[in-house]
This record gives C-alpha cells, structure tokens and sequence, in this order.
C-alpha cells in the first residue's frame, strides 16, 4: 500500500498534469481559460479574487522553498531551523488564512449567485472541493501542528526532512516511501491529496495558471468600425470615415483579378 501511495499514485497524477497539458492546450486551446464571471457580480469577487490569488502565490511560494531547497542549502547560509520555522510559521499562517478566506467567499458567491451558479461546471463543482481539502490540510499542518503542536508534535514538524526528501526523490526519478513511514497523517494526507488535484488539474480551470499573455504586447490593435452611418453619438474624425462596402468588394475583386 505504501508502495502504491508514494510511488505509483504520485507518478499517475504527475503524468496526467504532463500529458493533460499537452492534450487541452493541442485540442482544446479555446477552452483553455479560467472562464471569468465577473459579468455576472463584482462586489464579492473584488474580496475573494484578490485574497485567494495573492494569498495562494505566498502558500506556492512557501511550497517551492520547503520542498525544492534542501534543508542544507539554506544551513549554509546560516538560516537556522529554527529561524526558518518561525519564517515559515508567520508567513504561511497570513497566506493560508488570507487562502482561505478568499476561496470561502468564491465558494460562497458561486452557490449564492444564481447566474453564477448557473456557469458553474461539473469540473467546477468536483475541484473546488478537492482544492479546499487540499489548502485547508495545509493550514492544518502549519497553524495546528507547527503553530500549537497538535498530534504530540510540541514545537512543530520538520516536514523538509522526511516529506521534502520524498517529493525530490519522486522528481528525481527515485522514489523511497520509507520516507513518509514517520510523518504525520495530516502531512500525508495533505500530500496525496495535492497530488490528486495535479492529476486533475489540466480538466479544470486551474489551467489558466499556467497561461501568460505575452501575446498581448506585440498583437495588432483591433478596430470597431459601424457598419451602418446611423446611431454615431459624435462627428467621425480623421482617418475614420466609413470605407464603402460596394466599392471595397470591387476594388477587392479587380486586386484578385490581377
């Protein structure tokens, strides 16, 4: 069982969050977006939105440096661990509450607004549970287990030495589960769970994560024109007149002629 939940279940849910990828952005580029309800209401979605996103960024943050940065690296540098426990502590508390909340009240705003609601997807209503299980687990592993030292772990957890080894060797094409023999269950549990959400992550709208808009700074400017000469609210200006259709078809059929 071990076996299975550290090794094989994580190498599942990795090769779907690849291949997810390379499959929607190859036949589904158009669906490709987090599908905005702003149109919809604004007044909850100006909290939530920006508590959830940039309180995220910080638990992602926190993520790579616990996970990615061997606990030797930053020993070297002269960061304790108690030092970078305390760091930890703090920083993952504010960005896990301020998580938290903002996706509390994006939930709240989906079930409670009816057109909304009316946009929401089966995708939608199976990976806003499953993100939930995953960033409220983690709150519990900072601020219950680190923070007040639930489950006999007075002083906090020291998870970079057990499950931060783990999750490199999986990348690393090396996977130990005796490694998460010791670790507590709302560790491990937080793991598998965050390795069920990458397997479904390309399915859903948490694609748009991995969307940039570098296009927008060299697309051409797109032009309104009317297509008719009434309804115009003021005076055309310069270098706006309205081109005449049928002159343009047969200026457009002598240049094809040619």
């Amino acid at each position: 069982m071990n076996t299975f939940l550290y090794v094989v279940f994580p190498y599942i849910c990795l090769t779907s969050f690849v291949l997810g990828h390379v499959w929607r952005f190859r036949y589904d580029k158009f669906g490709w977006t987090s599908r905005s309800s702003e149109l919809y209401e604004k007044r909850i979605l100006s909290w939530a939105s920006p508590l959830f996103h940039f309180g995220i960024l910080g638990v992602i943050a926190g993520h790579v440096v616990g996970l990615l940065v061997p606990e030797t690296w930053t020993a070297s540098l002269g960061v304790s661990e108690h030092a970078y426990h305390l760091v930890a502590v703090t920083l993952g508390t504010v960005a896990g509450v301020a998580t938290v909340t903002g996706l509390a009240l994006l939930i709240y705003r989906r079930r409670t607004t009816r057109s909304v609601l009316r946009a929401t997807t089966v995708t939608d209503k199976a990976m806003y549970p499953l993100l939930a299980v995953v960033i409220v687990l983690g709150l519990v592993n900072t601020i219950g287990v680190n923070l007040f030292g639930m489950g006999g772990n007075a002083g906090g957890y020291n998870y970079r030495v057990t499950v931060a080894v783990w999750f490199r060797d999986v990348l690393l094409l090396h996977p130990n589960p005796a490694s998460m023999a010791p670790v507590p269950w709302s560790f491990k549990a937080h793991a598998l769970a965050a390795m069920l959400l990458f397997g479904v992550w390309p399915f859903t709208r948490l694609v748009h994560v991995l969307a940039a808009p570098f296009g927008y700074a060299y697309r051409p400017y797109i032009i309104y024109r009317s297509r008719t000469a009434q309804g115009a609210s003021r005076p055309q200006r310069r270098g706006w007149e309205r081109v005449d259709q049928t002159a343009g078809r047969t200026e457009a059929r002598k240049h094809a002629a040619r």
